[in-house]
């Protein structure tokens, strides 16, 4: 399965290759800051895990990565030279695509129709050139199934499918289209535990084809299974940020919880 991911990796990419660096980069809307102080890098061949409740930050960060928002303060560089992205395309120009928890899909869509939503194939560079149909179809069916993904009719619809498989299209789909980094906004929130190991092994088929993941979640023990570098935030800020040979899962899931807040919280609950 990994093997058949490489096939579109950049093959100039080798394990711990940095790809994407965040310096001291920080976010603000009028008066409200979203972030401050963070440093972050994603390297080929590693998930980097970024934890944090509802409010932590989480999603202004993606917006940074994706190129939806620009970063107030700091600095963003891809392949060692400064950024500032203009629009998600921008950001995917430089290899950095986002599948959101949302998935970006229609649902009434068919999956083919869906893994080349926004990049069809046409007859010509006209706009009302005919489209490809055929091959989108071949190409679609052939990519999802070298990801071992077996789409029992490619003209379905996408809503037909489970929610395991909807994330494994749309990661199949960022691979197939040429991503070096890959953003998955809470890939498993809404899944049970057989279709979040489905979506988990997928995780690791691209980290294991030299792809840089970035793995937002707010569940330790999904991060902990794939991760190789956990970052918490909390208020905009990085309150944790180790290597996986240096946190436990429990310290992981301690930090996540509250750590000394849940401590003193349980204190004051005791009777």
């Amino acid at each position: 399965m990994t093997d058949t991911i490489t096939d579109h990796a950049d093959d100039s990419l080798s394990k711990g290759e940095s790809l994407v660096q965040m310096e001291q980069v920080g976010k603000t809307y009028g008066p409200i800051r979203a972030l401050k102080d963070i440093n972050l890098t994603v390297n080929a061949g590693d998930v980097t895990c970024v934890l944090g409740d509802n409010g932590a930050g989480k999603s202004t960060l993606i917006k940074i990565i994706s190129g939806l928002h620009p970063h107030s303060e700091g600095t963003v560089r891809v392949d060692g030279e400064p950024v500032s992205f203009s629009s998600p395309r921008d950001a995917l120009a430089h290899g950095i695509a986002t599948v959101y928890q949302d998935l970006a899909v229609v649902s009434l869509m068919e999956v083919w129709r869906n893994f080349f939503l926004g990049s069809e194939m046409t007859g010509s560079r006209f706009p009302l050139s005919g489209l490809k149909i055929r091959e989108m179809r071949q190409i679609a069916d052939q990519e999802l199934r070298k990801m071992g993904i077996v789409v029992k009719d490619i003209d379905q619809p996408i809503g037909n499918l489970s929610g395991g498989q909807r994330q494994c299209v749309a990661i199949a789909r960022a691979v197939y289209f040429g991503a070096r980094v890959l953003i998955l906004d809470e890939p498993t929130a809404a899944l049970g535990v057989k279709q979040s190991g489905v979506v988990l092994k997928y995780i690791a088929a691209a980290r294991d084809a030299g792809l840089g993941v970035v793995f937002i979640t707010h569940n330790p023990h999904h991060a902990y299974l794939v991760g190789d570098h956990f970052i918490i935030l909390k208020l905009g800020r990085a309150v944790l940020d180790r290597k996986r040979s240096e946190v436990a899962l429990d310290e992981l899931t301690r930090m996540m919880a509250g750590g000394d807040e849940l401590s003193e919280l349980s204190h004051e609950l005791k009777r």
